[in-house]
């Protein structure tokens, strides 16, 4: 199932967003798809490391050399 979102954009991105499309041959609309997926991820990503990098504070792991002693 596919769900439509309508986005305002600035007269600037838009005019980007428009130059970037016709110079790579893609729709605006998959330029978009794919820019809110990799953000999404790069979120999550984020998230995950946030939350890594407090239990390995609170194991004591603070510095790389830490972490090379901790799994050696």
């Amino acid at each position: 199932m596919r769900s439509v979102l309508s986005v305002s954009l600035s007269e600037e991105i838009a005019a980007q967003l428009e130059r970037y499309a016709k110079a790579t041959g893609r729709n605006k609309s998959d330029i978009v798809k794919e820019s809110i997926s990799l953000y999404l991820w790069e979120e999550r990503f984020r998230k995950s490391r946030r939350g890594l990098g407090l239990k390995a504070k609170h194991a004591g792991l603070v510095t790389e050399e830490d972490v090379l002693k901790g799994i050696s």
